[in-house]
């Protein structure tokens, strides 16, 4: 039996309505059950219309962020085990599922597009460190929460932006060496832009946090390249599994990052919001222009405005679990994730109806 998609729309608005009509007789205290419960209908129905099935995913993630505003205790702690504990682990196996999508091949893009690779790699690592810490000084954020706005525009960028790239008809092919590249550059370039932008907010260790980013990136990449180069095509079900098991992890990290800083989301959830959707636009604009204005094509151009709005939040917000700072250090990370699979996708729908000009 086939499902109908106006069906669970109307399910879908009268749910909204109501959680709208409970929250003006009650108080927006008490309307966390019928707010999940639209956010998870809302995921259902976006599922069942192809041109939105991209966002259904972001929705079910504000459904588990809405759960752990409402019901923190229950997304902190299990018996006397924390479970930030499985932040670092579960973007380990991320990673290594990251790895296991990435090929040797993807490193060549490097000798075939150096001008666009080289382009992306100044843009990434100059324009989103020192935007996230003009944007957090100008918004006088608390030095620690200012300190993880900082983080993610110091991280490399991730998966996310190649599906983006994809999507958009952009040049696929430098979007793949891009990250792969920013991501092996990553663990001495994110430490040495924290240490000089940061380290008057939060201590920050060069060496502890190199070797943080090798143990939680690097390893587990290396150990993906190697699976996919000797085991490619032999377990048909991990090829699968993998992307389910990242978009879970995903979720749970962003869920438990969310209940740990509840309180200081309360008090500075709107202007953190803010800061990071400025953040992550004008790293598109950035991005983009700066590509053009050096003079790359429409088609790299736009690859390389996805490379540098959309960081890698997860591994910021493994940097934060490391330095035991993961509920006020990794909240932006926390925030910035969602928005940017948001905004990249609506800019790559725009884009993939706009084809891209040869001309320079």
């Amino acid at each position: 039996m086939r499902l109908s998609p106006n069906l669970f729309l109307y399910l879908t608005l009268l749910i909204g309505f109501g959680t709208c009509v409970y929250g003006l007789i009650k108080t927006f205290a008490d309307v966390g059950p019928p707010l999940i419960a639209f956010f998870l209908f809302l995921a259902l129905t976006l599922r069942l219309y192809p041109k939105f099935k991209g966002f259904s995913f972001t929705v079910l993630i504000f459904a588990a962020v809405t759960a752990s505003m409402y019901y923190p205790v229950f997304f902190t702690q299990v018996g006397t085990f924390e479970l930030k504990g499985l932040i670092v682990p579960l973007l380990m196996i991320i990673m290594f599922g990251m790895g296991t999508a990435m090929s040797l091949a993807d490193f060549k893009g490097v000798a075939r597009m150096p001008k666009g690779v080289l382009v992306g790699l100044m843009v990434q690592f100059s324009v989103m460190p020192l935007l996230g810490f003009g944007l957090a000084y100008l918004a006088n954020l608390p030095p620690e929460i200012a300190a993880g706005v900082i983080l993610v525009g110091c991280s490399p960028s991730g998966l996310a932006s190649n599906v983006m790239a994809y999507i958009s008809g952009s040049n696929l092919a430098l979007s793949v060496s891009l990250t792969a590249v920013a991501t092996l550059l990553s663990p001495l370039l994110t430490p040495l832009w924290m240490k000089l932008l940061a380290d008057q907010l939060v201590p920050i260790d060069f060496f502890a946090m190199l070797w943080s980013i090798t143990k939680i990136v690097i390893l587990p990449i290396i150990a993906g390249l190697l699976f996919h180069h000797f085991a490619h095509g032999r377990f048909p079900w991990l090829d699968k599994a993998m992307p389910i098991v990242s978009m879970a992890g995903i979720a749970i990290i962003i869920t438990i990052i969310t209940a740990a800083g509840r309180d200081d989301l309360l008090t500075l959830g709107l202007t953190l919001i803010a800061v990071v959707i400025i953040h992550n636009l004008m790293g598109y604009l950035f991005g983009y222009y700066g590509s053009r204005l050096i003079g790359l094509k429409q088609q790299d151009a736009r690859a390389v405005a996805f490379e540098v709005g959309m960081q890698n939040a997860g591994l910021a917000s493994g940097i934060a679990v490391e330095l035991g700072k993961l509920a006020t250090m990794g909240l932006a990370p926390a925030v910035f994730g969602p928005w940017m699979n948001i905004s990249g996708s609506s800019l790559a729908t725009f884009w993939r109806d706009r084809k891209p000009s040869s001309k320079i």
